[in-house]
């Protein structure tokens, strides 16, 4: 369809780094992103060999993305402490740099962006990584990791879309897929950051579902990403939401937002 990125989750499912491997055997031209690998699932120095490995079997088509998730998961999932999550990454990021590798080093550096939300984690994005994938976030927190990141680093925010001219029911996917969200300090904490109110929070407002989820045509997809560019991203990455996970729906509008944007549809490669 000639999308030039995908990325790639991790929670409970498939392991990101061995599923990355899997796509992009599969594939030529495709950039296979983790969005995001959490910090707590794998030890730092088995992190920098997989990106390496990775990075360079594939002639830098894997970008690392890492997080440090949240403590449902890491607590009540993984049985490991969330007490100190910054800190964690600080000396995560420490080890990964100071990993003993002796295998053929790639020909680059490979990058490392970090799931940013707030102040101090988007400040770390730009010392010690080289950018950051917000995540459940509007245009206006893209401006503020922009002003914080500096001019350098990568800014690759993510910007979930329901694809529907009936807005009521349009939101009420919005709705549903928002929930386990709207659970989660860490994203509900930006959200009060980026100037919701608890009310907005409690009672999932259309305000809040309009900030975070862009509704309705795709030309509401097609401003929303433009918005978010004009903020200062570098790079968005979108999330199709319809309703029941449809995947032929999902697909469909894949390809409808890829000839909205332009996007070159590529000949499948022979040899994959």
């Amino acid at each position: 369809m000639g999308w030039p990125t995908l990325w790639r989750p991790e929670s409970s499912g498939r392991d990101v780094l061995i599923s990355a491997s899997v796509l992009l055997d599969a594939t030529s031209r495709l950039i296979v992103a983790s969005g995001i690998a959490q910090i707590y699932a794998r030890h730092a120095v088995t992190t920098a060999a997989a990106q390496k490995t990775l990075f360079e079997a594939h002639e830098g088509r894997f970008l690392l993305g890492l997080g440090v998730a949240h403590a449902p998961s890491v607590e009540g999932i993984r049985k490991l402490d969330y007490r100190t999550p910054y800190s964690d990454m600080v000396a995560y990021l420490e080890a990964m740099a100071d990993a003993p590798y002796l295998a053929v080093e790639p020909a680059t550096k490979p990058p490392t962006v970090l799931a940013a939300l707030g102040p101090r984690m988007l400040k770390l994005s730009a010392e010690a990584a080289d950018g950051a994938h917000p995540y459940f976030t509007p245009p206006e927190h893209t401006a503020m990791a922009r002003d914080i990141l500096g001019p350098g680093p990568l800014l690759a925010p993510e910007q979930m879309v329901v694809i529907d001219r009936d807005l009521d029911r349009a939101r009420s996917v919005a709705r549903t897929h928002m929930a386990r969200y709207l659970r989660l300090p860490n994203y509900t904490n930006n959200l009060l950051r980026c100037g919701f109110t608890q009310a907005d929070i409690d009672d999932v407002t259309d305000r809040l579902v309009d900030g975070i989820v862009a509704c309705g045509d795709i030309d509401a997809t097609m401003r929303r990403v433009q918005e978010h560019h004009d903020a200062g991203a570098d790079h968005v990455c979108i999330q199709v939401l319809v309703a029941d996970n449809d995947l032929d729906v999902t697909i469909d509008h894949w390809r409808r937002l890829a000839d909205a944007f332009g996007l070159e549809r590529q000949s499948p490669n022979p040899s994959h």
